[in-house]
């Protein structure tokens, strides 16, 4: 299968905003390493998850993928084409054939516009058919993403949704311009508990509807694990780990996935977990520990592992790892 997405070499610093006095006294500039000359490619029909704890750059990385914030160096490339040289005019195409799901429904959605037309909004704005046309495709989406009866839902307001159905909105609006590539940022987190499975099951839906590719970041390795077929772990700005979803819960080899991994609950009251909690604190990013990031926290780190920063090594089954001692 080919790649619909490649990245090489993604970085992205943030600057360190500091006070005028800061400033004079401290000519040094500083800068969160948010995301950190990281490398994958995301297979065209796959979901690909992006999974790490809060602060380790997934949300970044999205963003990066569909130029809504622009990288510090490295390229992204979308059916082999550099996305980052692109003209205005091949951007706003690129704006049609990707778009993003955003972890927050209520501050996505204008509370100052009603839902049919914020749907709608993407159609209007690359003029895709007549306004009754538009109108008659977004009551059309309003029942795909199960919001029904359609015209009952039209003119409401998104503080006169629940959150699941907001929720809804911001995929339907998504979907609207019918992309092949989507980024969903933690799309479930913001909704109870009770509906998440009924909205990952409208994405794979959708996915299957219009053959789309999803880029999923998430924190929870439980819906990573029900929804992708490909996972990536990130840890401070870096990919430490990436493989086939079966080999990477079943066999996982970094010292920090196996942490995580050892986290994630089992639905059986006798059975007692064994977390492998890191040690100490994370890092900050704008220093962050020399050779492999994760060292002063693992429990099997050795002198070469603050001296040299290893790189992702592939095995026969496509599993990268970048760790020098990596679990067999």
């Amino acid at each position: 299968m080919s790649s619909l997405v490649e990245v090489n070499g993604l970085t992205k610093y943030f600057p360190v905003q500091k006070s005028s006095l800061e400033a004079v006294l401290s000519r040094k500039r500083e800068f969160v390493r948010a995301v950190d000359a990281i490398s994958f490619a995301i297979e065209r029909g796959g979901i690909f998850g992006l999974v790490g704890e809060s602060g380790s750059g997934k949300t970044t990385t999205g963003r990066l993928l569909l130029r809504l914030i622009e990288p510090t160096s490295g390229e992204i490339r979308f059916h082999g084409d550099n996305i980052g040289e692109f003209s205005p005019q091949s951007l706003r195409q690129f704006r049609r054939r990707a778009q993003m799901i955003f972890q927050d429904p209520t501050a996505a959605l204008s509370p100052r516009m009603r839902i049919g037309p914020a749907i709608k909004h993407g159609l209007d704005i690359h003029q895709v058919g007549s306004d009754p046309e538009r109108k008659k495709e977004t009551l059309r989406m309003f029942e795909r993403v199960g919001l029904s009866p359609a015209e009952a839902f039209y003119d409401k307001y998104p503080h006169q949704l629940s959150g699941g159905q907001r929720q809804r909105v911001v995929i339907g609006r998504a979907m609207i311009l019918e992309p092949e590539f989507v980024v969903a940022d933690e799309p479930v987190a913001m909704v109870d508990v009770s509906i998440r499975a009924q909205i990952l099951d409208l994405m794979l839906s959708l996915k299957k509807e219009l053959g789309l590719t999803y880029a999923f970041i998430t924190h929870d390795l439980a819906t990573a694990n029900y929804f992708c077929d490909r996972i990536a772990i990130m840890y401070l700005g870096k990919i430490v780990e990436v493989g086939p979803r079966e080999d990477v819960f079943k066999s996982p080899r970094h010292p920090y996935t196996v942490a995580l991994m050892s986290s994630i609950p089992v639905p059986d009251p006798k059975h007692k977990l064994q977390r492998l909690i890191p040690r100490g604190e994370i890092p900050s990013p704008i220093n962050p520990p020399s050779g492999c990031r994760f060292h002063p926290r693992c429990l099997h780190a050795q002198a070469v592992c603050s001296q040299r920063e290893p790189q992702l090594e592939e095995d026969a089954l496509g599993h990268q790892v970048a760790c020098f001692f990596p679990r067999v």
